[in-house]
C-alpha cells in the first residue's frame, strides 16, 4: 500500500503510539466537546454539508448503510431521516464518541434503526458485498492508511454500490486561501482552547487537512483502487468536498 503524507501527520508527535491509537485517544478526549465545537467553528455550516453529500444517495435508495468514521453519528442520524434505509451501521475507533452518538439515537428512539459499533476501516467486521451505499463525513483524513481503508471499504460494498466521502479542503482562491490558512491556523486552535484543554486536536485538525491528498488527487487514489464513476464536487469555495465513487 502507498503511504502518503497525510498518513503520518499525528496529533501527538511526542507518542509512540500509532496514529490510529492516538486519533482513538484524542476523540475520546474531547468526545463532550466535539459537536458543540463543530457547530461553533463552522457556523453551522457543516450541516448543510452533510445534507449535501447525502443527497448523492437518494437516487440509489440504499437500504443497508456503513457509516464509517461515524463519530457521534451525526451522518448516520441524518441519513436515517433523509434516506430511510432498513439499518444503518456506524463504526468508529473511539468508544467516547460512539457514546455521545448513542445517547443521541436513544433521544431520538432511532435505536431500530441504526446501531453503532466500535471497530476499525482497515479491518471492517463485515463481509464481502454487504452495503448499498458507504458514508464516510470527515473521516478519511483519519485513517492510519488511507489506501487500505478505502480498499476495505470497496470489499463490503455490493458491487455497484456507492461510496460518498465528504471531507476538507483548501480553496484555491488566493484572498480566501489566505482568510482560510489564517483561521485554521491562528484562531480556530485558540478559541478550542477557550472550550478545551486539548488544543492540539485542532492543530491537527489543520496539519491533516494541509497534508491529505485531496481533490484530483484522491480521484485517483480511487481510481487506482478499481472505483468507477468517480466525481469531485467542491463546496463553500472550495473549503470541504464530496468525493462519489461506486464498485
Amino acid at each position: 500500500m502507498t503511504e502518503f503524507a497525510h498518513d503520518t501527520v499525528v496529533p501527538y508527535k511526542e507518542s509512540e503510539l500509532s496514529k490510529k491509537q492516538q486519533v482513538a485517544n484524542m476523540f475520546d478526549d474531547i468526545a463532550f466537546r466535539y459537536d458543540f465545537l463543530n457547530r461553533f467553528l463552522s457556523a453551522g455550516i457543516d450541516v448543510r454539508w452533510r445534507k449535501k453529500a447525502l443527497k448523492q444517495l437518494i437516487a440509489a435508495k440504499p437500504k443497508l448503510l456503513l457509516d464509517v468514521a461515524t463519530g457521534t453519528a451525526d451522518m448516520a442520524i441524518m441519513a436515517s431521516n433523509m434516506l430511510d434505509p432498513e439499518k444503518i451501521t456506524g463504526i468508529d475507533i473511539s468508544e467516547g464518541m460512539l457514546e455521545i452518538g448513542r445517547q443521541k439515537i436513544a433521544k431520538l428512539n432511532l435505536q431500530n434503526a441504526i446501531e453503532l459499533l466500535k471497530g476499525d476501516s482497515e479491518t471492517i467486521s463485515f463481509p464481502d458485498n454487504t452495503f448499498d451505499a458507504v458514508t464516510v463525513a470527515f473521516g478519511v483524513r483519519n485513517f492510519e492508511n488511507l489506501e487500505k481503508g478505502l480498499s476495505e471499504i470497496k470489499r463490503v460494498l455490493k458491487p455497484t454500490g456507492k461510496l460518498i466521502v465528504l471531507e476538507f479542503s483548501k480553496p484555491t482562491t488566493p484572498v480566501i486561501s489566505q482568510l482560510y490558512n489564517v483561521y485554521m491556523e491562528w484562531m480556530a486552535p485558540y478559541i478550542c482552547k477557550l472550550f478545551s484543554s486539548n488544543r492540539k486536536a485542532y492543530s491537527y485538525l489543520n496539519k491533516s487537512i494541509q497534508k491529505f491528498p485531496e481533490g484530483k488527487n484522491f480521484i485517483t487514489i480511487l481510481n487506482n483502487l478499481g472505483y468507477i464513476n468517480t466525481k469531485c464536487k467542491p463546496l463553500s469555495l472550495g473549503i470541504c468536498s464530496i468525493y462519489c465513487a461506486e464498485k
